[in-house]
């Protein structure tokens, strides 16, 4: 009988906020699988677990995981845990549970600590709906193209970012973005925890001046469905009404059916629209 891969949340900063299950089966499983075998030895020793350990991480993701798999057809059960937090979230983990599905090994998730839940529990900022970014990608023109969706994205905004590159990221997002609400967070559940509610105008001077320490989470608040239509009625007044029922014109939508549509974007009614298209003509 097979194995099965449990994806085990450890803490993102006080060892207290590990769970009791995750312990359990730190010390169950036949072998933990670690991003930095180094860094988790730490977290291990705390708590007198003596598991074997084996590395796993961005650069041996997919040869060691078929290694892994193997050992999981074995019928060895395998723990995997990332540096900090939750496995496969941001992390080369999603790789191997797609893997072990494609292989037909039994995943399970046990949960725990995140930061992008925690620093979006505590930023203020509204929670029902929310857009999980992680590090924004460093290849310019696929940055470029993540920022220009997020500039009109209604959901809040969650990015992970590292001190060397947070002056140029809070730079790209007011540029893209326009002046938000943020909530900045660092060195979360740890002594020295911190979070700063603010703009991003108000960030990027405030950053200039201080330097950036530790990893940070940036919580950023969506653009607003009033914004969005305030926007789209005053690129709609940049035409004439002519104009504005040639786009709809354009795709199949009979002459009646676009003048609803372009009295809704207007705010105006059917008639005044075809009032005025009368002495347009």
């Amino acid at each position: 009988m097979a194995g099965k891969l449990y994806l085990c949340a450890t803490p993102i900063g006080n060892l207290e906020d590990i769970t009791c299950r995750v312990l359990r089966t730190l010390k169950e499983v036949d072998l933990i699988a670690a991003e930095d075998t180094r860094n988790s030895i730490k977290l291990l020793n705390h708590f007198e677990i003596k598991t074997p350990m084996t590395s796993y991480h961005e650069y041996n993701k997919i040869e060691k995981a078929y290694q892994l798999v193997d050992k999981l057809r074995e019928g060895k059960d395998i723990a995997l845990i990332t540096d900090a937090g939750t496995p496969g979230i941001s992390d080369p983990g999603e790789d191997l549970v797609r893997i072990c599905y494609e292989e037909g090994i039994e995943v399970t998730s046990l949960p725990g600590a995140a930061a992008c839940i925690t620093a979006l529990t505590m930023s203020g900022l509204p929670t029902r709906r929310f857009a999980f970014e992680a590090f924004l990608p460093r290849e310019k023109k696929e940055r470029a193209a993540i920022l220009q969706e997020l500039k009109d994205e209604t959901r809040t905004i969650i990015i992970y970012e590292a001190p060397h590159h947070l002056v140029k990221t809070l730079e790209e997002l007011y540029d893209t973005l326009g002046d938000r609400q943020i909530s900045i967070c660092r060195e979360l559940t740890k002594h020295y925890e911190e979070k700063m509610r603010t703009t991003l105008s108000d960030s990027l001077a405030y950053y200039k001046e201080n330097d950036p320490r530790g990893e940070y989470v940036l919580v950023i608040h969506g653009k607003t469905f009033e914004e969005l239509a305030e926007e789209a009625r005053k690129s709609w007044e940049d035409m004439s009404l002519e104009e504005h029922m040639q786009v709809y014109e354009s795709k199949g939508t009979p002459r009646k059916e676009a003048m609803k549509l372009v009295a809704k974007d207007r705010g105006m009614s059917k008639r005044d629209v075809y009032q005025a298209l009368l002495k347009e003509e």
